[in-house]
């Protein structure tokens, strides 16, 4: 018992060493990847975002046009704007793909949350409000 409280303590002791705020030589030998590296990364990553029927997040008077269009089809849906905006993303790759069952459904269970619950026929509204405004044009 004394050899395993004793390896179970020089372990941890290791671990938090480990774990220390100290850069080492070998951490600042690394070097960084530069802006320039990350933006064909970055670039990839938006590429399958829209091959898979996802819009790019909106921003300024877009994201105020989309929430407006959602609050008129479904009051509560924007009482989370990040909310709203994630899962009207996650909508348009259904609207834009091939799920043509059951898509008023699937849009009531994507704003759904928290606090708000939202009916199949708020979801058709809702699909409506994302096509008419031309959001899931991707």
């Amino acid at each position: 018992m004394r050899i395993r409280t004793t390896a179970v303590i020089t372990i941890t002791a290791l671990s938090l060493t480990a774990c220390s705020s100290n850069t080492s030589s070998s951490d600042s030998a690394k070097p960084k990847a530069s802006a320039t590296e990350q933006e064909p990364a970055q670039q990839q990553k938006d590429d399958i975002t829209r091959a898979s029927g996802i819009p790019p997040k909106p921003t300024g008077e877009k994201r105020q046009h989309l929430l407006d269009a959602l609050a008129e089809a479904a009051p509560d849906v924007v009482r989370y704007e990040e909310k709203a905006i994630d899962a009207s993303r996650n909508q348009c790759s259904a609207l834009n793909g091939t799920a043509v069952k059951r898509i008023d459904w699937l849009a009531s269970q994507r704003f759904t949350y928290k606090d708000v619950t939202t009916t199949e026929a708020q979801g058709k509204a809702i699909n409506n409000a994302l096509q008419r405004t031309g959001f899931c044009k991707v």
